[in-house]
């Protein structure tokens, strides 16, 4: 039995809570400074989580943020990051104050993301390591997970595949051999940068493919649209893993990952109807991004749109449109707040 403790109670951490229980661990999930009062309404509610659906076991620790010192201090094994990207600075204060002078445990990311800094490319698990190293915590691991899993279906203990990944094979075999169970089902990684890159990247590609039932044609009815977009979903999914395939390699990860859990697999699940499926919806519809935003999903965060805003600039001076003709064709769309067009000529 190992201990692990989860920062960040929101719909994915908690999840991830329930393999970690079921295999027996010393189960924890502590709160950020943001989610007392969340934690406060669980517990009074029957340990109901709303975000869920579903009620968390006791064999799951639910802890505030007034103890966060305390359960990190406490012989930890596994620390999981369960916040969201814009957390990140928050966490690698927290955990260079606890841990000054000592031994980080090993870490595993839930959350992905890709920015721009000092004009390069930066992972978030690169991102953290740099944060935690200005902080003068240098000995770091840090795994990440991948692949096609809702949190909803995960603490429904629906059957899900994932990939752990880092750089160390052995670290990502023993993180993997953790949180098996007969329906969380775990592979492992070296190609961190592969699972990564593909996890970030796949909901720029998840707008297009949910932008194929107004892009089928111009020609057509919305009813015959509405019957047969799939010729142009399928075109558009091959078309998508091909351009990640560049893409991986071109950030030192491998194009084979592009077609497991990380790329394809979660790609599936993302185009099925997500967030960034049905703003590509929208856009494939003949909405700009801004009018789709303004008028359809304005409270609701759109991950790849954001990704295509952050990293538009650089893949452009990087990349041209013969290369990478949907990845590119989408982001512009995006950062130029124009109607989707794509360059079906360029295609492979």
């Amino acid at each position: 039995m190992s201990k692990i403790v989860i920062i960040g109670a929101g719909a994915m951490g908690t999840a991830f809570a329930f393999p970690c229980a079921d295999n027996n661990h010393d189960t924890n999930i502590v709160g950020t400074h943001l989610e007392n009062d969340f934690i406060d309404t669980v517990l009074q509610n029957k340990r109901l989580h709303v975000g869920l659906n579903t009620s968390i076991p006791a064999t799951i620790n639910l802890i505030k943020y007034e103890n966060f010192d305390l359960i990190l201090n406490s012989n930890v094994d596994l620390i999981v990051l369960g916040i969201s990207s814009k957390g990140i600075e928050w966490v690698a204060e927290q955990l260079s104050r606890v841990y000054k002078g000592k031994k980080l445990p090993n870490l595993l990311m839930l959350t992905k993301g890709l920015s721009i800094y000092k004009n390069n490319y930066e992972l978030l698990v690169d991102k953290l390591q740099r944060l935690l190293s200005e902080k003068g915590i240098k000995d770091v691991s840090i795994s990440a997970v991948g692949g096609p899993c809702l949190a909803t279906g995960l603490a429904n203990k629906v059957h899900s595949s994932v990939v752990v990944a880092n750089k160390d094979i052995s670290i990502a075999k023993k993180i993997a051999g953790m949180l098996n169970t007969n329906y969380y089902h775990t592979s492992y990684s070296d190609d961190l940068n592969g699972v990564e890159v593909s996890a970030a990247i796949k909901n720029i590609f998840s707008m297009a493919v949910g932008a194929a039932k107004g892009l089928c044609s111009n020609n057509v009815s919305e009813e015959i649209r509405e019957k047969n977009y799939l010729n142009t979903a399928s075109a558009l999914i091959k078309q998508s893993i091909q351009e990640m395939e560049i893409f991986v390699e071109h950030l030192k990860g491998r194009k084979e990952t592009v077609k497991g859990l990380a790329g394809l697999g979660d790609l599936y699940v993302s185009s099925g109807g997500g967030r960034n499926s049905k703003m590509g919806s929208y856009i494939g519809a003949g909405m700009t991004f801004s009018e789709a935003k303004k008028k359809k999903m304005e409270k609701v965060t759109v991950e790849g749109a954001d990704l295509a805003i952050e990293i538009g600039k650089k893949v452009n001076q990087e990349f041209d449109k013969k290369k990478l003709p949907l990845m590119l064709s989408m982001i512009n769309a995006i950062i130029n707040d124009k109607k989707l067009e794509l360059d079906w000529q360029y295609f492979n």
